[in-house]
């Protein structure tokens, strides 16, 4: 059978998952916090017919050698943490990252997991909570009768209450960081968790050890921009197509070679 049948499979293969990944940005264009996927791609083994340097005579050695490619594999599907857009929404729960960074949040398994989304809640005891009701760690509790809840760019949540003329602290938002983040498994949500690959997370005060400063009444919107993703779309399409043809020309050459007669 030739080869280039089963070469241009892989190629059809790899680009369909290309177009996974590329969907799945575009899903979450308007997702707060989302950090889109990049597919990567490595070639498959060759088969070497010759070998470069090999000896063709006694004083001359072969300057190129004879490999034939076997194709390509998806090798990974890496997040891209740039940053992105923010959103001014003034409301006084809805926080950004304006740099590196992760929030810290508890998983009800006692698990913590790190988000860039930045729209927190209230819980009924007061706690700063994410969508999902999962509490921001280090905790921090709002007063009932609070007023106003003001956050720092370096992470103090401070309020302001009946018959206080000045405002007090309840609370210090921290960050991690990692030294890979392209290496955190995200989970859904939103949300990622440490791998061996990520490494730990070094944790400290938003503005310090480089860490992002949070800007409070702002949220970070996706970085997923649909005319780069609309680009890549269409080049995953082309190149799909040609592998496509690239299996019907070996077809029609393999039924010419049947069809052949003495």
């Amino acid at each position: 059978m030739i080869k280039a049948l089963w070469t241009a499979s892989t190629g059809m293969e790899g680009q369909q998952l290309n177009i996974d990944v590329i969907a799945h940005n575009l899903a979450n264009v308007n997702t707060t916090g989302f950090k889109k996927s990049r597919a990567d791609y490595q070639d498959l083994l060759y088969q070497e017919m010759k070998s470069a340097g090999a000896s063709s005579s006694p004083s001359t050695i072969v300057p190129t050698g004879i490999q034939i490619g076997q194709g390509v594999k998806l090798v990974s599907t890496e997040k891209v943490f740039i940053q992105g857009n923010f959103k001014q929404t003034d409301s006084d729960l809805d926080l950004a990252i304006e740099g590196d960074g992760f929030f810290q949040v508890t998983k009800p398994d006692g698990q913590t997991a790190y988000t860039r989304t930045g729209e927190l809640k209230l819980d009924n005891d007061g706690r700063l909570v994410t969508s999902d009701g999962y509490v921001l760690s280090p905790q921090i509790t709002i007063p009932s009768d609070a007023l106003t809840i003001t956050i720092s760019a370096d992470g103090i949540v401070s309020v302001t209450q009946p018959s206080q003329t000045s405002t007090t602290a309840v609370g210090n938002i921290e960050l991690a960081r990692f030294i890979n983040p392209s290496g955190l498994q995200p989970i859904g949500k939103n949300l990622y968790v440490t791998t061996t690959a990520s490494g730990d997370a070094t944790t400290g005060t938003p503005g310090s050890s480089g860490l992002g400063t949070i800007s409070q009444g702002f949220l970070e919107m996706s970085n997923v921009s649909v005319v780069e993703e609309m680009v890549n779309m269409i080049a995953a399409q082309r190149a799909y197509e040609l592998n496509s043809k690239a299996i019907q020309t070996t077809d029609e050459m393999l039924q010419t070679a049947n069809s052949m007669k003495r």
